[in-house]
């Protein structure tokens, strides 16, 4: 049947239209595809419709070429590799829908292969977006933005496609794009804030990042996010708050920087819990990335402990205690970054919560949630006396002793028995 069609996109042209039609639609299987691809001359032949000056068989075959970019198997991806010139080319002076095509269909290939990857980039393919980023099109760029996230995901991407991308310039017309969103279309912004991420995660051009302004552009976009929430109708926001909640916490996280002075500002951690509060129920993913950038806020920063405490934001905080495993360690993470700050905040958080929540939390067998809350009795028994007293008639005595047998931690929890024994 394949070859059939091959000898039908050989006719006049009315017939290889209906013929890549019909091609397309048998491409979308994987067995065809695999088949299409080890025929002689097939991929020859394809290559020649997709440069055809007929415009209409053009768009057939480039819809073909998708379908076979879809493949998992990188010897499908290889094949298409005599193509690859030619959709660099196309991704100026043709239709939108043609962009779009190449565009994803560029994205889909360098997924699967690394031959791929490694022959598009001397070929110029960072040039090439670079020059379709002014495009006035949002699914023009939101195809550019899947290709670019598809590249930065590359394992190769930190040392060899990331530099390309900031001698390009990119970055600071992804940020314009993120930032955008609100006004043009989230798809777009959600596909470039995806780019940042991933280029966070190399660590090889956070400093240039951090000169671009990333950090108080993205926490300004968090305002603006929060002002349009409201509880049950995200309209698709959180796809968009996923990825820049990560992209500032791991910024934030980096050892050489220190909290911007430009987002010292009490606003966004009131828009922190906005958004957790509209979000977390559909979404809970979502409680993990605002809980990262949070403990990244309050890590060596006073002022945000200091507000998350006069805002009274604390209960809500603890509201989280109980949602997961990893929840309740960032929460308590959270909590200790506050008590290491000293006395005043020891005895504010006490005042506060009190030691109910502490003690629920040693009622749970994780060792990770365990040892921060340990962590944070310590703090608060060493900065604040009142704290361990009332621990201690609340039943924290026995709640501790509960622990002694437990081997990671018996000797933290002994040095706490010591700390509060009459």
């Amino acid at each position: 049947q394949v070859a059939e069609l091959l000898r039908g996109m050989q006719r006049g042209s009315g017939n290889r239209e209906a013929a890549l039609c019909r091609l397309r639609w048998a491409l979308q299987n994987k067995e065809t595809q695999q088949k299409f691809v080890r025929l002689d001359g097939s991929v020859r032949l394809l290559t020649g419709l997709f440069t055809s000056s007929l415009a209409d068989v053009q768009l057939e075959a480039a819809r073909c070429l998708h379908e076979l970019s879809h493949s998992s198997d990188p010897a499908v991806a290889e094949a298409c590799l005599p193509m690859t010139p030619y959709l660099l080319t196309y991704l100026s002076g043709h239709s939108i829908e043609f962009m779009e095509l190449c565009l994803y269909t560029l994205g889909n290939l360098v997924v699967e292969s690394e031959a791929v990857r490694k022959q598009l980039l001397p070929q110029g393919i960072i040039p090439a977006l670079a020059s379709c980023i002014q495009s006035p099109h949002e699914a023009v760029l939101e195809g550019l933005g899947y290709v670019l996230s598809q590249l930065l995901q590359a394992k190769e991407a930190p040392t060899e496609i990331v530099p390309l991308v900031l001698d390009a310039g990119l970055p600071q017309h992804m940020l314009r794009l993120v930032c955008a969103g609100l006004k043009s279309g989230t798809g777009a912004a959600v596909e470039f804030a995806w780019c940042l991420h991933y280029m966070v995660c190399g660590h090889t051009v956070n400093a240039a990042l951090l000169a671009l302004g990333v950090v108080p552009a993205l926490a300004l976009l968090l305002l603006d996010v929060a002002s349009q929430m409201s509880p049950g109708a995200a309209g698709g926001l959180e796809l968009l708050v996923c990825p820049v909640l990560r992209c500032l916490g791991n910024l934030l996280a980096e050892e050489s920087v220190g909290c911007d002075a430009r987002i010292q500002d009490e606003r966004l951690l009131v828009a922190l819990f906005v958004i957790l509060q509209c979000l977390f129920q559909e979404h809970p993913f979502l409680v993990q990335e605002s809980l990262w950038l949070l403990n990244n806020l309050t890590a060596d920063e006073p002022f945000f402990c200091s507000a998350l405490l006069t805002l009274d934001l604390l209960p809500a905080l603890l509201q989280l205690l109980a949602h997961s495993q990893i929840a309740s360690v960032l929460v308590l993470t959270v909590l200790c970054n506050i008590a290491e700050k000293g006395p005043a905040y020891c005895q504010e958080l006490h005042l506060r919560a009190g030691p109910a929540p502490l003690l629920g939390a040693l009622a749970l067998t994780d060792a990770a949630v365990l040892g921060q809350c340990l962590e944070l009795l310590h703090l608060l028994f060493l900065h604040c006396p009142q704290a361990a007293i009332d621990f201690v008639s609340h039943g924290g005595l026995q709640a501790l002793e509960w622990h002694q047998g437990h081997v990671e931690l018996a000797e933290r929890v002994q040095a706490l028995l010591l700390a509060v024994s009459p």
